[in-house]
């Protein structure tokens, strides 16, 4: 995956920081619920209670970027990673987040926002995971 850096502006990554934290806290304050897309996606997928407000959670996801688009020009996406590594990334990505019983939206945004600890353990081990991750794959595989 290549970022374009030139297309980053500081006050849209701003804006649509303050969004998700707009839409943390109303999903809290009106259904009582962390807005933790691990969570969310998993009761959908198991069918638990409230699959409409999951559902129209998940399709609110996919939709934003369209609507975005209709507005301003996307950056250009290039993945440089074939289907084999991105399905194992998203089986490893599924299973540390039942794992830690969460994901970067629900401890990231969600728990440390709400000063839980478990939450701030969590975090911390994604972003060290993260940067291992890409540690290896680009300085020791990439050699």
């Amino acid at each position: 995956m290549t970022i374009d850096w030139t297309a980053f502006t500081p006050a849209t990554a701003l804006a649509g920081g303050a969004l998700i934290g707009l839409a943390s806290v109303l999903l809290l304050i009106f259904n009582g619920r962390i807005a933790g897309i691990s969570g969310v996606l998993g009761g959908l997928l198991e069918g638990s209670s409230g699959i409409g407000w999951r559902l129209a959670f998940i399709i609110g996801l996919l939709a934003a970027p369209l609507a975005w688009q209709l507005f301003v020009a996307l950056p250009p996406i290039k993945i440089e990673a074939g289907y084999p590594t991105l399905i194992a990334a998203g089986l490893l990505v599924g299973f540390g987040t039942r794992l830690g019983s969460g994901c970067t939206s629900g401890h990231g945004v969600c728990g440390l926002s709400r000063l839980s600890p478990r939450s701030l353990v969590a975090t911390l081990v994604f972003m060290a995971a993260g940067f291992a991750t890409v540690y290896v794959v680009r300085h020791l595989l990439a050699a």
